[in-house]
């Protein structure tokens, strides 16, 4: 399971941010937009030759970086390039609380891509239930983000601010995780669903 959850966090997010960092720091800013989309273009290139499905959350992430990586060719400005993906904390928390009344919430498809549950367990009311009031927790998480990265951003240089608003970042997300592992074993011992990590057993 952690394996499943981690993949997506370095592939999607840890390695484009490296991989910006060097190229800014070594050729240029533009260096570093275009290193960054090319991963991400890779990441989609190599699903869709494997035949693979390809992930809701790199789909959003990837669409979102274009529209980035466009502003930052056109203006130049690290400010701008930066401020993209703290105004998109806001608009992913307000994503979350429109699609709560769904059957499936946002947050419910996104957590397949981390920790796909089987249709027996995803399609119980109860957990429907968790997904619906924990999208609300997330919401307020990117809503925390985004309001601390932008003022980081506002006061910081480049350098500071990746290293500020990423440290940041990653302790509020890893709070909402183990907050949210909780919260749903919690759920599955509400409902009578009893967790077991290991092989499927033998019938």
């Amino acid at each position: 399971m952690l394996r499943q959850a981690g993949r997506p966090l370095v592939e999607f997010t840890l390695v484009p941010l490296a991989l910006f960092w060097v190229l800014l720091s070594e050729v240029g800013f533009n260096a570093g937009l275009i290193a960054g989309l090319g991963w991400a273009g890779l990441a989609i290139g190599r699903r869709l030759v494997a035949g693979q499905k390809l992930p809701t959350i790199l789909l959003i992430t990837t669409a979102l970086l274009v529209v980035r990586t466009v502003v930052g060719l056109e203006t130049g400005s690290a400010f701008l390039y930066f401020l993209q993906p703290t105004v998109q904390n806001f608009v992913f928390s307000l994503m979350l609380l429109v699609t709560i009344g769904l059957d499936r919430p946002l947050l419910a498809k996104l957590a397949d891509d981390f920790c796909a549950l089987p249709k027996g367990i995803s399609g119980h009311p109860g957990i429907k239930r968790f997904f619906k009031r924990v999208s609300l927790l997330w919401a307020l998480v990117f809503l925390i983000n985004g309001v601390t990265t932008i003022v980081v951003l506002a006061t910081q240089t480049v350098g500071n601010f990746l290293l500020v608003s990423t440290a940041g970042s990653y302790s509020v997300v890893a709070m909402g995780i183990a907050l949210s592992v909780w919260w749903f074993r919690r759920a599955l011992a509400g409902n009578g669903i009893h967790l077991r990590i290991g092989p499927a057993a033998v019938v």
